[in-house]
């Protein structure tokens, strides 16, 4: 195989918006064809998504057994237990690393010996599609990148990127309250080097051509090892700039559609995920013009809306937002509501009032969480992340709020999130109905422990077999519904959405279109909620209920507090 005319015009006029000119092009036409040709099944493929796709996201560790590889672990509860709920696993960062739980990678080409081998990753890989992080922005300051820098080897010569410390940086977006240049010890003297996020977590130089086809080569590997995902981590800084902020530069974009360029040449299956835990406006620009950067971008504002919604009882913001959702023919979001990071609130500054965000803040306190702060332009400070498994956050640990109703109240919100257009993501912690892990946060020192807990997955499966476990209802309530979903065209991520506004008390939408229809809804209050038929322009008679029984009262439908019901009509 060979790289066609067409990618090559592409690539060429890329490289020459990046760096005014093209001397890398023959450097990346050789990466893609070597990929061709020991790999050429991946030429094969095509990147599609569909109804039956639902991501877990899972450290490789978060469950484990005494005397057993953590990933042979996961894989094998995965297999047993959750093949009816999920066919995609998202591993977080299984690489060696030496900070943030994986995020500070000290070599992108390896596995963790702690988690398993690349076999292992086989092994998952052969009946389980994969998604691999490619964290993209940053290595650990441990890593050969780094440390060949400090060392003055030419060959890594500008990989990092040296800032004096009496230049100006206020302007630079932080997402952290760190510093942004840390102070390295190098066989030249003191170095003050761009971490974004971390002392130990060292920004890449993309100014330099070298980095860019180091990085292009850690793609198509990944994609070799059988990731069908490749998630781009935190790619809304990658290209700095003193004298602008360095978040979107237009060169971020540039890059981003490079990478999907090379992939589609190589690994036309793989499908390109970014996480820019930003704004709702900004992080949907991540799509480009819907066929050259992201197939998904991560739905950011939903976990905040969600939340937000149970809290107060009202799903009209909800309503109002999801009504102007669009995608193109190629692309889909990425729908979640928790994940190995805690609940950002960036993403709904536009969507919430500051009142509005001060009662999750206040709410997430006084259930036993955390609050995460990013410091602004102007030197304040102001929340970035609500630090609390998702379960917690709806539900207070203190209170006496019986068990049933406290799942059924979890269950609604993911059912919210699997009605949506998009491909559903559901946390390991979340499908476990784990609390706060507050002992994990006082080990480590960092708010975001409260949402890793390291499981023994002997105890887990213990509860599973317990009906009356907080585990067990919890598991049977969303496995119920991801099982009815995957089974139903509707819900394909292309299919249509139509959002209804039919009460303050109820999230509505109408999936599908034809014999495959599904009208959802979602009663987010303690309180049945009546809705007449008319309303809903369906005939009582000719429809069920796909999780179960049609109540009705008085001639209207009844949603009974926290119930979910999703209708298809009967032909």
């Amino acid at each position: 195989m060979s790289v066609s005319e067409a990618t090559r015009e592409t690539l060429q006029k890329q490289l020459e918006f990046i760096y005014g000119n093209h001397h890398a092009l023959a450097d990346l036409i050789k990466l893609i064809e070597t990929t061709q040709q020991q790999h050429p099944k991946l030429s094969d493929a095509q990147a599609q998504t569909n109804a039956n796709d639902v991501v877990l996201i899972s450290y490789g560790d978060s469950l484990n057994r005494d005397g057993e590889a953590p990933l042979a672990t996961l894989h094998a509860f995965v297999r047993d237990r959750l093949q009816n709920a999920v066919n995609i696993v998202h591993l977080l960062p299984f690489f060696p690393y030496t900070s943030d739980d994986g995020f500070s990678v000290v070599d992108y080409l390896g596995v963790d010996p702690v988690l398993g081998t690349w076999e292992d990753i086989s092994k998952f890989a052969s009946d389980t599609d994969l998604m691999f992080d490619a964290v993209i922005n940053h290595v650990s300051a441990a890593s050969h990148y780094v440390q060949s820098y400090l060392a003055d080897d030419p060959n890594f010569a500008d990989f990092c990127i040296e800032v004096d410390p009496s230049v100006d940086t206020s302007m630079i977006v932080r997402p952290r309250t760190t510093p942004l240049l840390t102070p390295f010890e190098s066989s030249s003297g003191t170095r003050h080097l761009w971490t974004t996020f971390s002392a130990d977590q060292v920004d890449l130089n993309y100014e330099n051509p070298k980095v860019l086809l180091t990085v292009v080569r850690v793609l198509l590997e990944y994609a070799a090892r059988g990731a069908r995902i490749i998630r781009l981590d935190a790619v809304t800084y990658l290209w700095k700039e003193l004298g602008h902020p360095s978040v979107h530069h237009p060169k971020t974009h540039a890059v981003l559609q490079l990478a999907r360029s090379v992939l589609e040449a190589a690994a036309p299956g793989v499908l390109v995920l970014t996480e820019t835990n930003v704004p709702h406006a900004e992080n949907i620009s991540y799509f480009g013009d819907g066929s050259n950067e992201a197939h998904m971008v991560y739905n950011f504002a939903l976990p905040p809306l969600v939340l937000h919604t149970l809290l107060t009882g009202s799903a009209e913001v909800l309503t109002a937002w999801a009504g102007k959702l669009q995608t193109s023919a190629q692309t889909c979001f990425f729908n979640f509501l928790s994940s190995h990071d805690g609940i950002g609130v960036r993403p709904v500054e536009s969507l919430l009032s500051p009142a509005e965000v001060q009662h999750l803040v206040d709410t997430v306190l006084a259930h036993g969480g955390h609050v995460s702060f990013k410091t602004n332009s102007d030197g304040s400070t102001s929340p970035y992340e609500l630090n609390i498994t998702y379960f917690d956050a709806l539900n207070n640990p203190k209170g006496d709020v019986p068990l049933a109703e406290q799942v059924a109240r979890f269950c609604v919100t993911h059912a919210i999130m699997m009605s949506l257009a998009g491909m559903p993501a559901i946390y390991i912690h979340s499908l476990l109905g784990s609390r706060s892990d507050h002992a994990g946060v006082k080990a480590t020192g960092r708010y975001r422990s409260i949402n890793r807990e390291k499981l023994a997955v002997d105890a887990v499966v213990r509860d599973l077999e317990d009906a009356t476990s907080l585990r067990s209802q919890v598991l049977g309530g969303l496995g119920k519904l991801l099982e009815v979903r995957r089974n139903q065209p509707a819900f394909d991520p292309q299919a249509s959405q139509q959002v209804l506004n039919i009460s303050p008390q109820v999230f509505a939408l109408v999936r599908g279109q034809g014999d495959s229809q599904v009208v959802c809804l979602h009663n987010i209050s303690s309180k049945p909620v009546y809705i007449p038929w008319e309303m809903l322009s369906l005939d009582a008679q000719r429809v069920h209920n796909l999780l179960g029984e049609v109540h009705q009262a008085g001639g209207n439908l009844l949603l009974e507090p926290y119930e979910v019901c999703w209708l298809q009509v009967k032909f």
